[in-house]
């Protein structure tokens, strides 16, 4: 089993034909049969059904997917970082984040573009349940969570502190009380993100706990729609603080202290024990302690494991 192997393997997988694997590949449709009957002779095991036409993986296909984008992924590193090491300060800096941690990311990232301009950044925007397999697929150098993965190959630590809060718009009733009860939301319209977070569950169980009825009759793929609609007196919303500093700033929210609903979120910065971190990961991580011994407030440099 070789590298050029696995590219072929990929290919076939990715497209769901030989014949369209071939094309991408500038090769025979002839030439990509042969190298996965060899593939498949070395594991031995077949790799794709050819009962059907649409290339579906074996049991075997399956397992050998994962590790090879691992394996191919593990190459265009190595070929980073020894080019890194011939053109000094140039490099690459990839973190995956969601639409909430990327905030996070914003100011720090301008000071790290600040220090080092040669260096490419890519954000990749993912899934908070999926960020951990990005980063232990070498798909991202980091990754920024607002949970401890508990994964003994990742190396967590404490970068923000943000506050879930509820928010309400300039004229509603309750938006010159600086604190309610839980009871007093029992008949107010929650304007939720649609993605399910570990959060959500524990405001649904305050809710719950307190006997009053939970109202989420609109969800929206956003925060920045689920703050415009709030702001626009469509209902009320629970959110991070961080993501409505403007608003806030601006007046076009109103935040509204809840005596029962106190939810600290801590935003982790992850990354591969194991991994030998490169040039650009290594000065990324210094200007993210930098940053929080110069701001302090919410920021933090703190190891959890």
């Amino acid at each position: 089993m070789d590298l050029s192997q696995l590219e072929v393997f990929l290919a076939v997988a990715k497209e769901r034909r030989f014949s369209r694997a071939a094309e991408k590949l500038f090769r025979t449709q002839s030439a990509v049969s042969q190298s996965i009957h060899k593939l498949e002779e070395d594991i031995g095991e077949p790799l794709f059904d050819r009962s059907s036409r649409d290339g579906v993986l074996t049991d075997a296909g399956q397992v050998l997917l994962e590790y090879a984008e691992r394996l191919l992924n593990l190459r265009v590193e190595t070929q980073e970082a020894l080019s890194e090491l011939k053109e000094l300060h140039k490099g690459k800096l990839t973190i995956s984040a969601n639409e909430f941690t990327a905030l996070y990311l914003l100011p720090v990232l301008a000071e790290f573009r600040r220090r080092h301009p040669m260096i490419r950044i890519t954000v990749n925007r993912s899934l908070g349940s999926r960020i951990p397999d990005d980063v232990l697929r070498h798909s991202s150098e980091f990754g920024v969570l607002t949970y401890n993965p508990q994964d003994s190959q990742l190396r967590s630590m404490v970068v923000y502190l943000d506050e879930l809060i509820l928010v309400v718009p300039p004229d509603h009733p309750l938006a010159n009380q600086v604190q309610v009860s839980i009871r007093q939301l029992g008949g107010e319209v929650f304007v939720a993100h649609n993605v399910p977070s570990p959060y959500r569950d524990k405001v649904i169980a305050a809710f719950q706990r307190y006997k009053t009825p939970l109202h989420m009759d609109i969800e929206l793929p956003t925060l920045q729609a689920i703050k415009l609609f709030v702001s626009t007196g469509n209902g009320v919303a629970l959110v991070p603080e961080m993501s409505v500093e403007g608003e806030l700033a601006r007046g076009e929210l109103v935040r509204i202290a809840v005596r029962e609903l106190r939810l600290q979120r801590k935003l982790r910065l992850v990354y591969r024990k194991s991994a030998s971190p490169s040039h650009a990961a290594r000065a990324f991580l210094k200007v993210v302690e930098s940053f929080a011994r110069d701001h302090k407030g919410r920021y933090r440099f703190q190891m959890e494991h």
